[in-house]
Parts: structure tokens; C-alpha cells; sequence
């Protein structure tokens, strides 16, 4: 089992490095639960680079749910993710319902059918994002700090479609709302081929807007949250900085932070969790 847990350690060292720099923070005992629920993440959220077609995402997806479910346990238990996950689950209560709506809600990844309105947008991010931290808040803090995790996992789903924006267009696939693109009028073709336009610019604006509204929201929940809990919401502290690097005319243009600068903004907030909502 320790094995199992170094090497989910290992993969979100590689593959979530800002979530792994949060788990920095956690108490020693408390971070092997965390890496085996964020290597299960990552196993979950690149299943379409991975499976490079829907049918066998769907099937890798499935895998997953009969795994939380109970079943293939002889599977489970020579996959080290799995593994760590299913001691994890046990250790600490997680709800198997979370767990599954998280898998549920990656279906949408693996298909080109653009999200449809922005209550989409957000059920999606609730899903993923926000109920990823509330079960790294619950490892950390024995405590249901859903109601917390639903503004700040918002906030972050928004601000990382942002940021994906170029990516998910260059392979035709979108999250930005369609209804939110209707209303400025922008048309799928120029999106896809890369073309900017004042009605896209202003639709990609609205939707900085709402994510921060979302931030602000969380800023006025923080104080509620458990001290214990922090470590699990340090990554929302990128959601202000990535918001305003994407604030540019150009929605194609690359919009990352470096390495440096992501490690510092969480190492700012966990001396000062007050800035996760800034």
C-alpha cells in the first residue's frame, strides 16, 4: 500500500504540480490521502487524451465508477491508484455518490458537442473542481465544507476553461458556454479557425466576470472554512491572477504563469489565506 501511495505521490508531482504544492502544506499524515485523491483526478480528467476516442473513454470511465462502487476489486487492487483510493475512501468516509458524479461529469470531455448554456458551465465545474476540494477538505479537516468548495471550485473551473480556451478550440471542442457565444454573436466557424472577434472578446469578458463573482462569493465564505482545510483550496489562490492574464484582446494569445510564480501565489496564500479569494 505504500507503494501504491509513492506512486500517486509521483504522478501529481508530474501531472497536478500545482495541487502537489498545495499538499505540501497538509499535515505528513494527511498527504497520502490527498495524492491518491488527486492521482485519481488525473486519471479521470485526461481519459480523453488517453483514450484518444469516446468509446474507450467511456469504458475507462465506467471502470472507474464499478471501482468506487465496490466492484472489479481484484482489478482495483493491481491498479496503485485505484488502490490508495479505495484505503482512502475507507480511511476517510468519502461519499461514493461525490466520487461518482465527479466520473459522471468527465463524460462530457470526451465528446466535441459544445457546452450548452452557462448553467451547464457551472453544474460542470461544480462537479469536477468543487467537489474535488470538498473531499480534500474533508480528508484534511473531518469536516463537509461542500458549501465553500461550490463558489471557490466555480471560480476555478471558469478561470481554467479560460485559460484552456486556445487548446480546447485548436481540437474543436468547447466549454465556453454556446449561449453566452449566441448572445455576442459569435459563430462556431471563427472560433475554430481561430479568429477573434469583438463579440468573443466581450463573451470571454462576461465570463471573467462571472468567475469572479463566484471569487467574490468564496471571499465572504472563507471565514468559515476550517484552518485544517486550507491546504485543500490553496489552488484556488491562481483563479485571480490566471483571470487577469487572460483580460487581453487577444483570447487566442497563451495565457500561463510561470512555474516560479503559480508556486509563490499558493505559498502567499497559505501563509495568508485571505488572499485564496484575491
Amino acid at each position: 500500500m505504500l507503494d501504491a501511495f509513492a506512486y500517486c505521490a509521483a504522478l501529481v508531482r508530474a501531472a497536478d504540480r500545482d495541487r502537489f504544492i498545495a499538499s505540501l502544506f497538509a499535515p505528513t499524515e494527511r498527504r497520502g490521502a490527498l495524492h491518491a485523491l488527486y492521482a485519481f483526478n488525473v486519471e479521470i480528467a485526461r481519459v480523453r487524451d488517453v483514450a484518444h476516442a469516446p468509446l474507450p473513454g467511456e469504458i475507462r470511465l465506467q471502470w472507474w465508477s464499478d471501482v468506487v462502487g465496490g466492484e472489479r476489486m481484484d482489478e482495483a487492487k493491481a491498479n496503485p491508484v485505484a488502490s490508495a483510493l479505495l484505503d482512502t475512501i475507507k480511511q476517510h468516509a468519502l461519499p461514493a455518490q461525490t466520487l461518482t458524479d465527479l466520473i459522471d461529469a468527465h463524460r462530457f470531455d470526451l465528446y466535441d458537442d459544445p457546452m450548452a448554456t452557462m448553467a451547464d458551465l457551472e453544474s460542470y465545474a461544480r462537479r469536477t473542481s468543487a467537489w474535488l476540494m470538498a473531499l480534500a477538505g474533508r480528508i484534511l479537516a473531518d469536516a463537509d465544507v461542500t458549501a465553500i468548495a461550490e463558489p471557490a471550485g466555480i471560480a476555478a473551473g471558469m478561470a481554467g476553461v479560460l485559460r484552456a480556451f486556445p487548446a480546447h478550440t485548436a481540437r474543436r471542442q468547447l466549454y465556453v458556454p454556446a449561449d453566452l457565444l449566441g448572445r455576442h454573436q459569435v459563430r462556431l466557424q471563427e472560433l475554430y479557425a481561430g479568429r477573434s472577434s469583438a463579440g468573443l472578446v466581450a463573451a470571454l469578458a462576461e465570463l471573467r466576470d462571472i468567475a469572479r463573482r463566484h471569487l467574490a462569493e468564496l471571499g465572504r465564505q472563507l471565514p468559515g472554512l476550517p484552518p485544517a482545510a486550507v491546504p485543500a483550496f490553496l489552488p484556488v489562490a491562481l483563479v485571480g491572477p490566471t483571470l487577469d492574464r487572460v483580460n487581453r484582446a487577444d483570447p487566442f494569445a497563451p495565457a500561463e504563469m510561470s512555474p516560479w510564480r503559480r508556486q509563490w501565489s499558493i505559498w502567499r496564500a497559505a501563509r495568508n489565506p485571505t488572499r485564496i479569494a484575491r
